[in-house]
């Protein structure tokens, strides 16, 4: 038997994960699965679309040292078999890379640890120039000049990524700031639905904030828990070793809810739409909305 190794070619294969299919309200997701995990209490996301447009997501958790974010860098950097911390709410080690560059051509990661500030940084561009695996790691006089960073070395420690470069983004829009404004609007919504178990601070739950251009997101309950909602007996499986937890909500009929109640659910049609199966792992909703083709 004879080992043939067929690493692969490092542009080829960034080029093509970007096309796995990430919306925009779904890449920055993933970011906070991370900040989540990173044990943060805040999460600033804001966007600039004018000029060197970028987004950047910055948390307060944990931070990396150089080689910690090396290891984060690099793709494939966990095994989805290996047991999971319960805040870990990542799989595969990819979703730092994959959902920023579905986005962007240049990725950079910068963050604060016992007061030392490291960046990396993945950029397409250079990577097709030298045919390499080439992560850069930026020095301080570069870290200076990128955007956001004043607010990161305003707090203790934490996480600061920055996408640049925005094509795929700015593909087909004749008004990028304008579109931009929209997509950010849906990024809201969807933040405050996935999120909402964190948001709401339910318990055993760390307290969690987060903001977009310095809104805060509130959360949006799909069940309206507190509010006019009736809650049916848990139900308990045991699958492969694992729990799980399931709980029936019944809502009022909607001549019961008020105006505000109805537009938290999506209005009338989304109230509607949005009946059936609702999934979270480690309280972070995944799928919602879904018979399973069960109906």
């Amino acid at each position: 038997m004879q080992d043939i190794i067929l690493p692969p070619f490092a542009p080829i294969l960034m080029e093509s994960t970007r096309a796995i299919g990430y919306s925009l309200e779904a890449a920055i997701a993933d970011i906070v699965d991370n900040c989540i995990g990173a044990l943060s209490s805040n999460v600033w996301i804001s966007f600039f679309p004018v000029g060197d447009e970028y987004i950047s997501i910055l948390d307060d958790g944990h931070g990396m040292s150089g080689s910690d974010l090396n290891t984060a860098m690099q793709y494939g950097s966990k095994s989805p078999i290996e047991s999971r911390d319960s805040t870990d709410l990542g799989r595969f080690g990819l979703g730092l890379k994959t959902a920023s560059l579905s986005q962007c051509r240049k990725l950079t990661v910068v963050s604060k640890k016992s007061s030392t500030v490291e960046a990396r940084q993945w950029d397409l561009d250079h990577v097709k120039e030298t045919g390499k695996w080439s992560l850069i790691a930026l020095d301080d006089e570069e870290i200076s000049a990128l955007p956001e960073i004043s607010k990161l070395k305003e707090i203790c420690q934490g996480t600061l990524v920055i996408w640049q470069n925005l094509d795929r983004l700015k593909l087909g829009e004749p008004n990028f700031a304008q579109a931009m404004g929209r997509k950010m609007d849906d990024v809201h919504e969807h933040l405050a639905l996935v999120y909402h178990r964190y948001l709401s601070g339910e318990q055993g739950l760390k307290k969690f904030s987060m903001f977009v251009n310095g809104q805060r997101i509130l959360p949006r309950d799909p069940f309206l828990i507190g509010k006019s909602i009736q809650v049916m007996a848990d139900e308990t499986l045991i699958i492969h070793g694992s729990k799980v937890l399931i709980r029936p909500y019944i809502l009022p009929h909607i001549s019961k809810l008020s105006p505000a109640e109805i537009k938290e659910l999506g209005d009338k049609e989304g109230l509607r739409k949005q009946q059936g199966f609702y999934i979270y792992r480690n309280k972070r909703l995944l799928v919602w909305g879904t018979w399973f083709k069960m109906m």
